[in-house]
């Protein structure tokens, strides 16, 4: 019986045959759909690892499959191997990518990763660098991440980028973008370039707007009013504006809304980033495979 939170038997086997072989070192080995299952129930649930259930094996096990498939990239070749399927059978919608981020609470053990301190650096500054690899920004709540995310014209994720949460909007704009990357189902480079890209007055800049349109994609960006304003004083035309077309990008807070579904994703509980982007790439391919 398929419990909640746990892999369908359509999904499990659409993504099995791209899960590597066990090394094994003598014993039991353990079911890779076991394992998986627990790593799903964690980012469900928001527990800790000690907390998985025995049904789905030894905790050791489990986070030592998590660690070595995050490290090998196990994880993004999963959700490749989906978009390239769905794209094949026309499910993508790239003629309009909804690009935005959101802000996601920081557990205080996420914060207790060991700090090397670079020679001739001082402590506070080397804290400072340990905090911006590891994705982590102060602001006025504690310690916090942004997720920058790009999704498609129905809803589901095609790329993100992970920062500290005090990092802005527009300096990820370009990042995220050209973090997008379908691959074709036969021969031929990934898919790139979508037709137009909506966001909101958040990624608004000189620059947000001309990179777009130096590569052939169109931009439903509004101005902020400061901008509008000194536009007005120089009496420069404004950008053009589709108003129905820039209603289209509630489909990217519905994607946020499905992601912060999973409590291991609305607040963060891994110390590493690298952790913590595996957590996110594993909710994107649930959302791919519903």
């Amino acid at each position: 019986m398929i419990r909640r939170h746990e892999l369908t038997d359509d999904a499990w086997v659409r993504i099995e045959p791209l899960l590597p072989a066990d090394p094994g070192r003598g014993g039991r080995r353990r079911d890779h759909r076991q394992a998986l299952n627990g790593i799903v129930w964690k980012i469900r649930t928001g527990a800790d690892w000690r907390d998985i259930p025995e049904r789905y094996g030894p905790r050791q096990t489990i986070y030592q499959r998590f660690r070595r498939w995050s490290a090998d990239g196990t994880f993004t070749r999963l959700l490749e191997h989906i978009q390239v399927h769905d794209n094949a059978v026309g499910q993508v919608d790239r003629a309009a990518v909804c690009v935005d981020s959101t802000i996601v609470r920081t557990h205080q053990h996420a914060a207790g990763a060991r700090k090397g301190r670079p020679e001739g650096t001082p402590g506070q500054r080397s804290a400072q660098i340990h905090q911006s690899r590891q994705a982590l920004g102060r602001s006025r709540g504690g310690p916090t991440t942004k997720i920058h995310l790009a999704v498609d014209g129905r809803g589901p994720p095609l790329a993100f980028t992970l920062t500290a949460g005090n990092v802005n909007d527009c300096t990820r704009f370009t990042t995220v973008l050209e973090a997008i990357r379908v691959p074709r189902p036969g021969p031929g480079r990934p898919r790139t370039r979508p037709a137009q890209v909506i966001a909101d007055k958040g990624h608004s800049s000189r620059a947000i707007h001309t990179y777009p349109r130096r590569r052939g994609i169109g931009a439903t960006i509004p101005e902020r009013a400061g901008q509008l304003a000194g536009r007005a004083r120089r009496r420069h035309r404004r950008y053009a504006l589709d108003p129905a077309r820039h209603k289209r990008r509630n489909v990217v807070e519905r994607c946020f809304n499905r992601l912060k579904h999973f409590k291991g994703i609305a607040t963060r509980y891994d110390t590493l980033a690298a952790h913590h982007r595996s957590a996110v790439t594993i909710t994107c391919l649930l959302l791919w495979l519903r």
